[in-house]
């Protein structure tokens, strides 16, 4: 299938390929007259990279999955390295949940704080005439 082809297939744009070319992630073959041409495969290995950013990799973490899938593994994820920057990854996001956590945590201090130092709680606005 040519670049066009492709880009729809995966759902991105034909400029993200070339963009995947340029960084080795993707090779396209050329017929005679230099047209990219692209197969099933590109498209595994597309719909591989762009899961992978739908969980929040980066594009430069996909690239174990890529040469998983290169080498003729079934799956991306398959490989050692692959399973290296899932583990990455899971600490990344559990650092994450652990400072959310904490920050929600804090935000609701605050909360607890401001309406205990609110006696019946905050006297209500009207916005509409700017009355009080």
């Amino acid at each position: 299938m040519r670049i066009g082809e492709l880009a729809a297939r995966a759902g991105t744009t034909t400029r993200t390929l070339r963009y995947y070319e340029t960084r080795g992630l993707l090779t396209a073959r050329r017929t005679g007259n230099g047209y990219r041409t692209y197969d099933e495969d590109d498209l595994k290995l597309l719909r591989q990279i762009r899961t992978l950013q739908d969980f929040g990799f980066d594009l430069e973490e996909t690239r174990p999955f890529v040469e998983c899938l290169r080498a003729g593994h079934p799956e991306g994820d398959s490989c050692p390295a692959s399973l290296v920057v899932y583990r990455r990854k899971l600490a990344e996001l559990d650092a994450l949940i652990e400072q959310l956590t904490s920050v929600r945590a804090q935000v609701g201090e605050q909360l607890a704080r401001a309406e205990a130092a609110v006696p019946g709680g905050p006297e209500p606005k009207c916005e509409l005439g700017g009355h009080a």
